[in-house]
C-alpha cells in the first residue's frame, strides 16, 4: 500500500489531538508533574524511536508492512500457503500479532535485562496519551524485530499489517489517556478493548498490580491467563503511578534514555 505511511500517520495525530484534548478539558486525575516538562521528554524519545526505525529500514530490506510484502512476493508465511477470504485472513492476523505483543509485553516484565529497558515506559509519574509513545529506542527495535520475524512465519497481507498497527497505535494512546469513561460504558468496552482505568493498573507502583493487564489492544488475553485485575486497590484516585523509587527525573531526557544502564 502506498499511502500506508499518510494512513498511519493521520490516525495517529487525528487521534492524539482528540485524546488531549479530553485529557485537557476534564482529566481522570491530578497531574503529579507538569505536562510541558513531561511531554517534552515523552516526544523527543517518539522522535530518537522513529529515527531509530528510519536506520533499522536502511539495514533491513523491510520494516512491518515492507516485511509482508516481500513475503507475499516470495510465498513466504503460513497465511501465504493457504487460500481464505480476505477477512478471515485479516482478523486472524490481528489476533496473532495482538497475542504476540501481549506475550511480548508480559516476558519484558519477567525476564530482567528486558525489563530494565521497559521500566522506561513506566518510570513516566503521570499516565497520559504522550505515555503511549515513551519507549526506549532499543526496545522500540527490539520490538520491530520480533514483528518482523511474525511478519515472515505468519505471512499476512499489507492490509492486515497497516490495520494492526493503527489498531495498536490507536489503542495504545486511548488506554493510556487521562479520561475517564463511565463506568457503565467502561464496563462495557472492557470486555473487546482494554480501557484507561484497565490499564492504569498496570501502571502501579506496586509489583502485584504491574504485573498485570499486559494487553495492548484486546483485554481477551488477561482474562484468559489469569492476569486480569479490574480495579487498583487503592482506587484510581489514590493509587501511585510509576516506580517506587523515583523522584521528578523521569520528565528529564538524559536520566530517561540512560535508566535502563541505572542500577536500580
Amino acid at each position: 500500500m502506498d499511502n500506508e505511511l499518510a494512513i498511519r500517520l493521520g490516525v495517529f495525530f487525528g487521534l492524539f489531538l482528540l485524546l488531549a484534548g479530553i485529557e485537557a478539558a476534564v482529566p481522570r486525575r491530578a497531574r503529579r508533574q507538569p505536562r510541558k516538562t513531561r511531554w517534552v521528554t515523552n516526544w523527543a524519545v517518539s522522535v530518537l524511536n522513529t529515527g531509530t526505525l528510519q536506520v533499522m529500514a536502511l539495514a533491513l530490506p523491510a520494516l512491518a508492512a515492507g516485511a509482508a510484502f516481500d513475503a507475499a512476493q516470495n510465498g513466504w508465511g503460513l497465511l501465504n500457503q493457504i487460500e481464505a477470504p480476505v477477512w478471515i485472513e485479516v482478523i486472524l492476523a490481528i489476533l496473532i500479532f495482538d497475542f504476540a505483543i501481549w506475550l511480548q509485553h508480559l516476558i519484558t516484565h519477567k525476564v530482567p535485562i528486558l525489563w530494565r529497558l521497559h521500566r522506561v515506559h513506566h518510570a513516566d509519574r503521570d499516565m497520559d496519551v504522550t505515555t503511549a509513545i515513551r519507549f526506549h529506542p532499543v526496545e522500540i527495535a527490539l520490538s520491530m524485530l520480533l514483528k518482523i520475524a511474525l511478519v515472515y512465519a505468519l505471512g499476512p497481507s499489507v492490509l492486515a499489517i497497516v490495520l494492526f498497527e493503527a489498531l495498536l497505535n490507536g489503542t495504545a494512546m486511548f488506554n493510556h489517556a487521562n479520561i475517564r469513561l463511565p463506568h457503565a460504558v467502561d464496563s462495557v468496552v472492557r470486555r473487546v478493548l482494554v480501557t484507561p482505568d484497565m490499564h492504569r493498573v498496570h501502571h502501579s507502583v506496586h509489583r502485584y498490580e504491574h504485573d498485570s493487564n499486559y494487553g495492548f489492544s484486546l483485554s481477551i488475553w488477561d482474562r484468559l491467563f489469569g492476569t486480569y485485575i479490574a480495579q487498583p486497590e487503592a482506587g484510581h484516585d489514590d493509587m501511585t503511578v510509576g516506580l517506587q523509587w523515583q523522584d521528578e527525573r523521569p520528565s528529564k531526557l538524559g536520566w530517561t534514555l540512560s535508566l535502563p544502564f541505572k542500577r536500580k
